[in-house]
């Protein structure tokens, strides 16, 4: 327990410090807010006189006034995120299968690495260059894929793509398909394998995992949960019940690049500035998201047995040539965009039907005029939505949610978890588009918190990918599938926390 206290009077002081030099330092926020520089404001938005047009672009030096008016550091904000950790790491503690065994020093390391990699993504300008260049290697790829749209769907009268396609189907699910093949060429050249080696060496060195725990940890950050365990295919069968945590927990609290560049897009919209920022920080809360897994895997099944330190990559590649990482890259692509979209039509429909049900509930028992007057108009009725929002809230205000974001912060990850990520960057989409967030923290803080695949349905998909690689190990699979969903949930709530203490 010492040693527990000693790691975060360590962590404490160490936020403390850095906090305040970043508060003191507002000049290197200036790349965190690339695209604010250029932002879009509206008359209802505005009072001043000068903002009355429809659309204006605010000058830089208006922008960063704004900004550190309401996103400086502050003691409050600080203890709020703090509890925050500790109620969310309390309910890994929870559901731990040995608490007494649990690694604190692993957690302690684990942590301090989310909070310098957040840190050096909000306030380091080289860091913050290096996100960016990475941000327009997606926003580019978005740009390529776009091209080979276009020259499915566009008019052979007019040339250009119709009003009717420019939808989610024929704009954004074919940026799957390009992104899957890829990676597949990637991943056969072996310039993935080389970058996650890198990765998982850091790793294992600072957290003290197995080499095979690293690869697949490190892996995620790059493709999906089903493909990252190929890079430790050959030790899948001997892993023992906290590694095969580790592998499960990885993949659920990332997302594969793929659906990131969807998520790019969506969230970015048209604006070269909006795709840099959401870029951006979807990246990097991919990589935080890789410690962040460790801490939460390693708390709810801490590792008791002795561990192999060796990296060696599994010589499993997608594919005997070019062509072939090509065609096969192409063809999970399309079989990923088309589960999208049907996931997509089935949770829509379903969240209609039951909201249905429950509109006419509230009708019955009054209950609707209630919701609407208890919450001043932003829910109209008894619904999903209100119900995720409201029972959620307390969790995200100690995360330091401001109290008019709560209930919206506590929907999106309601419907991440029960639904799908997806389902909940759309809600966050429409969030933005109406202006319903009250401080620009809460969309920052959001986009790191639903960067992750942890739902009931990641669950399925382990089960079959994992399962097939290690079939020996399918019950243990289904045995720690619940936990494996609390504890990506749980990796994106740290990653969303130490990056909203830093905001302040």
């Amino acid at each position: 327990m010492k040693k527990n206290y000693l790691i975060t009077l360590i962590l404490g002081i160490f936020l403390s410090q850095s906090l305040m030099v970043g508060g003191q330092n507002q000049l290197q926020t200036e790349t965190l807010n690339d695209s604010l520089t250029h932002i879009t404001v509206t008359n209802d938005s505005l009072s001043s006189p000068v903002h009355e047009v429809q659309e204006v672009i605010v000058e830089e030096e208006e922008i960063q006034a704004q900004l550190n008016n309401g996103m400086e550091f502050s003691f409050i904000s600080l203890l709020r995120g703090l509890f925050g950790l500790l109620v969310i790491l309390g309910l890994a503690v929870l559901f731990s299968t040995n608490r007494r065994a649990i690694s604190w020093r692993l957690v302690g390391f684990g942590l301090l690495t989310q909070v310098v990699i957040a840190f050096a993504v909000l306030k380091i300008p080289v860091v913050q260059s290096v996100f960016e260049f990475l941000g327009r290697a997606f926003i580019k790829i978005l740009d390529f894929s776009k091209i080979g749209g276009n020259f499915l769907f566009e008019s052979f009268i007019t040339g250009n793509v119709e009003d009717s396609l420019i939808n989610f189907a024929f704009q954004i699910l074919p940026t799957i398909i390009f992104f899957s093949a890829l990676t597949s060429i990637l991943f056969y050249y072996g310039i993935i394998q080389k970058v996650v080696s890198v990765l998982a060496l850091f790793l294992t060195k600072v957290l003290k995992i197995s080499g095979a725990e690293s690869l697949s940890a490190s892996g995620n950050i790059f493709v999906g949960q089903t493909e990252a365990p190929l890079l430790i295919k050959e030790y899948l069968p001997n892993m023992n019940k906290s590694e095969i945590m580790l592998v499960m927990v990885g993949g659920m609290a990332t997302i594969a690049g793929g659906v990131l560049a969807i998520y790019i897009g969506l969230l970015g919209g048209t604006d070269p500035h909006e795709q840099m920022l959401f870029a951006k920080h979807l990246i990097s809360a991919s990589v935080m998201a890789a410690p962040g897994a460790v801490v939460a895997a390693k708390i709810l099944v801490p590792q008791t047995e002795p561990i192999e330190s060796e990296i060696k990559i599994s010589k499993e590649k997608i594919g005997s040539n070019f062509l072939e990482a090509l065609s096969n890259g192409t063809i999970q692509g399309l079989k990923l965009a088309a589960n999208v979209a049907a996931m997509l039509l089935v949770f829509i429909a379903l969240i209609a039907m039951l909201n249905y049900i429950f509109l006419k509930i509230g009708d019955w028992t009054s209950i609707n005029n209630l919701i609407v007057n208890l919450t001043n108009g932003q829910y109209d009725s008894l619904s999903l939505q209100f119900m995720l929002g409201y029972a959620l809230a307390p969790l995200t205000w100690a995360m330091g949610v401001s109290t008019e974001d709560m209930t919206l912060m506590g929907q999106l990850l309601g419907e991440k978890t029960i639904l799908n990520e997806m389902i909940a960057f759309i809600s966050m989409k429409d969030f933005l588009d109406a202006g319903a967030f009250h401080d620009q923290k809460t969309v920052v803080m959001a986009t790191y918190m639903l960067c992750g695949f942890a739902n009931f349905s990641s669950i399925g998909i382990q089960l079959g990918g994992i399962g097939a690689l290690a079939p020996g190990k399918k019950r243990m699979i289904s045995q720690l599938g619940f936990r494996a969903l609390i504890g990506g949930t749980i990796a994106s709530l740290l990653s969303a926390t130490f990056v909203g203490i830093i905001l302040g």
